[in-house]
């Protein structure tokens, strides 16, 4: 071993080829080229004159044998980042290794690692310490390269199908795209306050629409300043995309062919186990209006306190809920959306609770939105896009009032997104959806935390 670590340590073979290239060998058998491997050390056996260690990678783990006759002394603690090169082999039991014939130190770890028989296990400390959390187990590291190949995967069907990915303001003067409270700060340049966005570039986006680019998507941070659940992270991943002269239907039918074709890609299978369930992603997915969903279960009103009486006469504490668009997500969340375990799309909702939505033909209370709900969780949001300036700034207007009735999640309105629509934009399809959700449901992970590298955290007391 050289006594100062190299500053660099190129040409490296990943573990999981070298695994491949040794499993057919003979067992006691050694290859005659050699590879070189690069990871850290998690596991010791010293055997007399043998060593043997186990390196690690984010590709996997091999064995490595190290006699003294080849390597000399091996001065390697556990947790050391080291470099080897050496043959392809099976041991004498069988097990795919790499016989080294030199070894050297890149890195010297100088903190105790935690149990390497059991694993970091500790939930807050998986969150709090993820490298921690990757170093020491398989599983988390291969959720998050799932997470990045369904990334991939998802540019992959949106570039092929013509779309063209964009940036928009993650600081904004006027927040809007959805129903949450913004974080707000101040910008000292343009002595104004601003606030983080709330959803993926909406308005934005649909300028773009405006401006002609037809088939636009972004995929970004969006920040939202509420409470954590299995299913909230105040930061999250959001990809929003527009589609001129496409409505709801083919929106809908853009989604279930994409989360189809993800997991195909990603999985090789649509089937998938989410929160104890066995679901197929398979396209088509089931349709169901949403007046009818509540109606199913009992909670539906088009008067306030009707729906109130309703939803405390079950004991649901409706304090909180200040106008009728409130109630009617509450009792969503609570009777409808556990329900909906199969993949569906819940669509055509009262034009109060979508302030950016057409109207439907047949009636002019009901807009063309839907939602997409896998495992009881809701996946996307889409509309058939409200595209007249004058129906826009009405149902601005609409928010204002709201907004006045105690709902602090109205939407404030944008004049210049008024005025971008006077301009006229074509007909139009958009859709939200979770990236971190959707990561969630092909990785089987039951919270959010454990598909976002770095989730919100309280302090440590």
């Amino acid at each position: 071993m050289s006594t100062r670590p190299p500053k660099r340590y190129p040409d490296r073979d990943e573990i999981a080829a070298v695994r491949a290239e040794a499993e057919p060998l003979e067992d006691g058998a050694e290859a005659a080229e050699s590879r070189r491997l690069a990871g850290r050390v998690m596991a010791r056996r010293d055997m007399g004159k043998l060593v043997f260690l186990d390196l690690v990678d984010r590709s996997g783990r091999i064995q490595l044998l190290c006699p003294a006759a080849r390597t000399g002394e091996v001065d390697v603690h556990l947790g050391d980042v080291v470099g080897v090169t050496g043959k392809p082999a099976k041991s004498r039991r069988g097990e795919p290794s790499l016989v080294v014939d030199e070894l050297e130190l890149l890195s010297r770890i100088r903190s105790p690692l935690p149990d390497t028989f059991h694993g970091l296990t500790d939930v807050e400390q998986r969150y709090r310490r993820r490298y921690l959390d990757l170093m020491m187990n398989e599983e988390t590291r291969a959720d998050f390269i799932l997470r990045s190949r369904m990334v991939k995967a998802i540019r992959d069907y949106l570039d092929g199908d013509g779309f063209v990915e964009v940036e928009t303001p993650a600081l904004q003067a006027d927040y809007g795209g959805a129903f949450a409270r913004p974080f707000a700060t101040h910008s000292n340049e343009l002595d104004q306050d601003i606030y983080l966005r709330i959803a993926g570039g909406e308005l934005y986006l649909k300028r773009l629409i405006v401006g002609g680019l037809e088939k636009v998507y972004e995929i970004g941070r969006v920040f939202r300043n509420e409470g954590v659940s299995y299913k909230h992270n105040p930061e999250f991943t959001m990809l929003e995309w527009y589609e001129a002269y496409a409505d709801y239907n083919d929106t809908m039918e853009r989604f279930e062919t994409l989360v189809e074709t993800v997991a195909l890609e990603v999985l090789g299978t649509t089937k998938v186990t989410y929160r104890g369930q066995d679901i197929d992603l398979k396209r088509p997915w089931r349709r169901l209006k949403l007046v009818d969903a509540l109606e199913e279960h009992g909670v539906w009103s088009e008067d306030e306190a009707d729906l109130r009486a309703i939803l405390e006469s079950r004991g649901i504490n409706t304090t909180e809920d200040r106008t009728w668009s409130q109630l009617v997500d509450h009792a969503l969340t609570n009777y409808v959306e556990p329900k909906l375990v199969e993949p569906t799309f819940l669509h055509d909702y009262p034009v109060r609770l979508s302030p950016f939505a057409r109207t439907t033909d047949g009636d002019e209370q009901i807009v063309e939105r839907f939602e997409g709900f896998v495992g009881g969780t809701e996946l996307c949001n889409a509309f058939s896009e409200l595209n007249d300036a004058v129906e826009q700034e009405a149902r601005f207007r609409m928010q204002a009032e709201e907004g006045a009735g105690g709902n602090v999640e109205a939407e404030p309105g944008d004049e210049d997104y008024v005025e971008a629509l006077s301009y006229g934009m074509a007909p139009t399809g958009g859709l939200g959806f979770g990236i971190d959700r959707l990561a969630m449901v092909l990785a089987g992970k039951e919270s959010i935390r454990d598909v976002i590298l770095f989730p919100a955290q309280r302090p440590k007391s």
